[in-house]
């Protein structure tokens, strides 16, 4: 099972505020949606609340919530209770991909737990005021590759460029 991890960060590592977006940004939106699509999304509990109502789960994936709350029921979703249920209670073929889709919390626990074998992330060139942010992590440990890039148009405030990092 590959085990991958997709986000989107600002200049100062942002990744949201208030359990929201700060930024609408249509094609990195895009590039999340057919990353992920036919394969396993795995969020925390806060995150999958913020999805907006109309799109949870999120279609054409089979969602993972994360939560310490054991009675947590969410409709089309499986729930598990901890990182390490991963392996015993999510099966995924070998042709599925495994995302770790956020929070914060759940990214530092995957970027802990050492699981993470590619990562895709959008560098937003913008800093925003962001109360959550994404983990360090060593630079040199990952292969860099930038797969897409977007300048500032009617469309999109903030230019960005997603860069995908593989396990060395």
């Amino acid at each position: 099972m590959k085990t991958a991890l997709i986000v989107a960060m600002d200049n100062k590592r942002g990744i949201g505020k208030n359990n929201d977006l700060m930024w609408h940004l249509p094609e990195d939106m895009k590039f999340f949606k057919n990353s992920t699509k036919g394969h396993v999304v795995v969020m925390g509990r806060k995150n999958f609340e913020s999805i907006p109502e109309k799109y949870r789960p999120l279609p054409g994936r089979e969602n993972v919530i994360i939560t310490r709350n054991e009675s947590y029921k969410a409709e089309g979703c499986q729930v598990i209770h901890s990182l390490e249920e991963l392996d015993h209670r999510i099966s995924v073929s070998d042709e599925k991909t495994l995302f770790i889709i956020g929070g914060g919390e759940i990214y530092r626990l995957a970027m802990e737990a050492n699981i993470i074998d590619e990562m895709y992330i959008t560098h937003v060139n913008h800093n925003y005021d962001a109360d959550t942010f994404f983990p360090h992590f060593e630079l040199c440990e990952w292969n860099v590759e930038t797969i897409q890039t977007q300048d500032v148009d009617d469309k999109h405030q903030a230019s960005f460029s997603i860069i995908k990092y593989t396990k060395k």
